[in-house]
């Protein structure tokens, strides 16, 4: 079988919410693919707050702007020099994506001047296929290297913010120059469906994310004696709806219920968030963790009665296949991609934004400790069977195999 090489591209590696992608790329090594990684930006930690499978991808990624003034000079007068035509027409196709908006030409120009960086890099590593993880300005930067470059990419489409403004994001322009787009749920398949003709959709393939059950095994029954505690993982953010999920823990502190939440990760919504808990005089109930990294995030796991995503958008949340494959019993929002990772008797979905039934949701798993271990063993069946890391990276393989081959 011929080795397929590929490049990928994404806007941060590594990132602290994105190891998924960290995951998928070792796995596909491990599986015979020569694969190298380009980023857009530096990793969002330095090497001293990452585990050693992050530091060894930061020594072999290329990072297009650490490469600087420098490296783009370098990179813009080799192309203008070998392909000149190929080169004016790609500036002109960036700039024509800008429209009249000055903004949005002036990111255009920028992202013209990053995909002659990429695509300068992908010659000198003889590569001519770019796999990009998200629709995003990452993504934007392929396409206008592909019109320049005698290259070709894909991309991993997850959602939800492409799906909110299709015409800002480019993505009927994405879907018609790619050469095929993985989608990580039917979700994200029908949205992209919804923005192009149907002689695009054999483009698409459905392509699932997952986790490794061996790291994310079963875990002893939590001993919190005193108090049932709450878990939640994800960047403060507005679209994490962790604003409802303190709403709903101070009604069950105001119906004398012993909880606990804890809050791990980080985000521009922290303040408001602390704020809010000081405001409602929470600080003994609500506690916040910070970022974790992977290497620690399973003693948080471990300790957890029940994870709680009260999201308002997502793709599919990996940090739900994670607690779900350490037989945690999940309750999250009925949006989505979410449907088709926890079904019935999988997990508990509420409707996003409502107090009362994620505050009922969660006294129910207090008050039916039957019904949270029968959630957690079917949870974790689920992720066997579907969102499996190497099952599911295999798969992914398969599709770059038939796709690339």
């Amino acid at each position: 079988m011929n080795t397929i090489r590929l490049a990928y591209l994404v806007s941060r590696y590594p990132s602290i919410s994105h190891t998924f992608i960290l995951r998928e790329v070792r796995t596909l090594r491990q599986r015979g693919f020569e694969l190298q990684v380009a980023s857009i930006n530096d990793a969002d930690r330095p090497p001293s707050a990452m585990t050693q499978a992050e530091k060894e991808e930061v020594e072999s990624s290329f990072y297009v702007k650490s490469a600087g003034i420098k490296g783009a000079l370098v990179a813009h007068w080799h192309t203008l020099r070998t392909r000149p035509a190929d080169y004016f027409k790609g500036l002109w196709y960036s700039l024509r994506l800008g429209k009249a908006d000055l903004k949005r030409l002036l990111y255009s120009f920028f992202y013209f001047v990053e995909a002659v960086m990429v695509g300068h890099w992908m010659e000198k590593q003889q590569l001519n296929h770019l796999h990009i993880h998200f629709a995003n300005a990452a993504s934007t930067v392929g396409l206008i290297a592909s019109r320049i470059f005698p290259i070709q990419y894909s991309i991993t489409v997850h959602g939800p913010d492409e799906f909110y403004n299709t015409h800002e994001f480019l993505l009927t322009e994405k879907i018609r120059q790619a050469r095929f787009i993985c989608c990580i749920s039917y979700f994200a398949q029908s949205q992209l469906m919804a923005v192009s003709p149907p002689d695009c959709w054999d483009k698409f393939d459905i392509s699932p994310l997952g986790v490794d059950p061996e790291r994310f095994s079963p875990r002893p029954a939590p001993e919190n004696v005193d108090c049932f505690e709450i878990l939640c993982v994800g960047r403060l953010v507005p679209v994490k709806g962790q604003h409802i999920l303190v709403e709903a823990v101070a009604k069950l502190i105001a119906e004398g219920r012993a909880v606990r939440l804890r809050l791990v990760g980080d985000g521009p919504d922290r303040e408001s968030l602390t704020q809010a808990v000081v405001t409602q005089q929470l600080s003994e109930y609500i506690k916040f963790e910070g970022a974790v990294n992977q290497d620690l995030i399973l003693d948080f796991y471990r300790q957890a009665d029940v994870f709680v995503l009260a999201s308002f958008a997502e793709g599919v949340p990996v940090v739900l296949m994670e607690a779900m494959a350490m037989e945690i019993p999940c309750i999250t929002t009925h949006i989505t991609g979410i449907p088709e990772l926890i079904e019935s008797g999988q997990g508990l979905l509420v409707p996003p934004s409502d107090v009362d039934k994620l505050a009922a949701a969660i006294a129910r798993l207090i008050d039916e400790p039957e019904l949270r271990l029968n959630i957690a063993k079917a949870g974790r069946e689920k992720v066997l069977r579907s969102y499996e890391l190497v099952r599911n990276t295999e798969r992914l393989g398969d599709i770059f195999r038939r796709r690339l081959g």
